[in-house]
């Protein structure tokens, strides 16, 4: 997950599949494959980032569990 400041937008990078999941959450803001841009001229949405970050540590947490039960070579 990465974001970035910008003059008029804060962008955030939660990765197109956290995008496509939270899209009928995110209708009002402008969003690309894996961008939510906010404007910054509205408040931050404090409980909808929180909850793409918690979906994005989800995703993290369960590849990395995958790939532990992976058979080692």
């Amino acid at each position: 997950m990465w974001f970035a400041a910008f003059s008029n937008h804060c962008s955030l990078f939660p990765t197109a599949s956290v995008v496509e999941a939270f899209k009928n959450e995110l209708k009002g803001f402008s969003t690309s494959k894996g961008t939510i841009q906010f404007p910054t001229d509205k408040p931050l949405p404090t409980a909808l980032v929180k909850k793409l970050v918690k979906a994005r540590v989800s995703q993290n947490e369960s590849k990395k569990r995958a790939l532990s039960r992976s058979p080692k070579s």
